[in-house]
């Protein structure tokens, strides 16, 4: 497993670090959040086309896009708030929320991108009901990921939960009653277990790394229900630049037919473009955290 890890990174090192050679303090602008500044810095965690076509598009408006990668989930938002970089664009609300109550923090969304579906994929079998008792599945290790992955195993009758909560984790789990064991692993390294494990949940940014078809999931959400709105993906910035005109202006870039042309074809009609304001954005946040607070008490 270790050598699948090692070949996985090496394999987009290279990219990594072409995308890295501009670096924020390289750049004409900086990471502070410069009004005057039309060069921007972006935290990403996986590299695709409508990353390209957004920069191609904004690069017509007289802005510059520069991409930083990260490696993992829990880097973008330390590296926003120190101000190595000026935007990420990787996470949705309810990850967002998490994040600001555990850290203590106040980044905040400019924009909405798409919201997609959480699926559960397999290499070894074909159908929900294929998985055998005691069936091991790979799902997300961040809390956020991790109880909408055990929510969409529980909705296939695949985990027993021991409460009603919203919000499960492991310890949430009865092994004794489930179907299947949960193994939590980073949410990047998903699908490389799949080579290996009966089956994982996987978050549609690292499908293309398998070349695994949205469309050919086990089972996923809907990410078209009411319910789902905390899963909006989105452009994040500090609070004291939400009203930053430059960095509004690329989240609307991103509804470009150009920028959704590239993201219908990279998820395979799976992504939703997202079209909720940057009001209701924050307000669905406030609420997420303020209900993480609670959940604390």
């Amino acid at each position: 497993m270790k050598l699948k890890k090692l070949i996985a990174a090496a394999a987009i090192a290279p990219i990594a670090l072409s995308l890295a050679a501009c670096s924020p303090s390289e750049s004409s602008g900086d990471a502070s959040g410069s009004k005057d500044s039309k060069t921007v810095t972006i935290g990403i965690v996986d590299i695709n086309p409508q990353q390209d076509v957004l920069k191609e598009v904004a690069k017509e408006k007289g802005i510059n896009i520069v991409y930083k990668p990260f490696q993992t989930y829990t880097q973008p938002n330390p590296a926003l708030k120190q101000k190595q970089i000026d935007l990420n664009w990787f996470q949705h609300i309810a990850y967002l929320a998490d994040y600001n109550v555990n850290a203590n923090d106040t980044l905040t969304p400019i924009g909405p991108t798409e919201i997609v579906p959480l699926g559960l994929y397999s290499k070894k079998h074909t159908s929900v009901k294929d998985l055998p008792q005691g069936a091991e599945v790979a799902i997300p290790n961040d809390s956020i990921n991790e109880a909408r992955a055990l929510n969409l195993l529980k909705a296939q009758g695949l985990v027993t939960l021991t409460s009603e909560t919203t919000a499960p984790s492991t310890l949430d789990v009865d092994k004794a009653k489930s179907k299947v064991k949960v193994t939590p692993v980073d949410a990047t390294q998903t699908v490389l277990q799949l080579s290996s494990l009966d089956a994982a949940v996987v978050n549609n940014t690292f499908l293309g790394r398998a070349n695994l078809d949205p469309n050919k999931a086990l089972a996923k959400d809907d990410p078209k229900d009411p319910s789902a709105v905390p899963y909006v993906n989105g452009f994040v910035s500090r609070a004291e630049d939400k009203d930053n005109e430059t960095y509004k202006q690329i989240a609307e870039l991103y509804h470009d037919s150009r920028v959704q042309e590239a993201v219908k074809k990279e998820s395979k009609g799976t992504s939703v473009e997202a079209k909720n304001s940057q009001a209701e954005m924050i307000d669905v946040l406030k609420k997420y955290e303020d209900s993480l607070k609670n959940a604390k008490k």
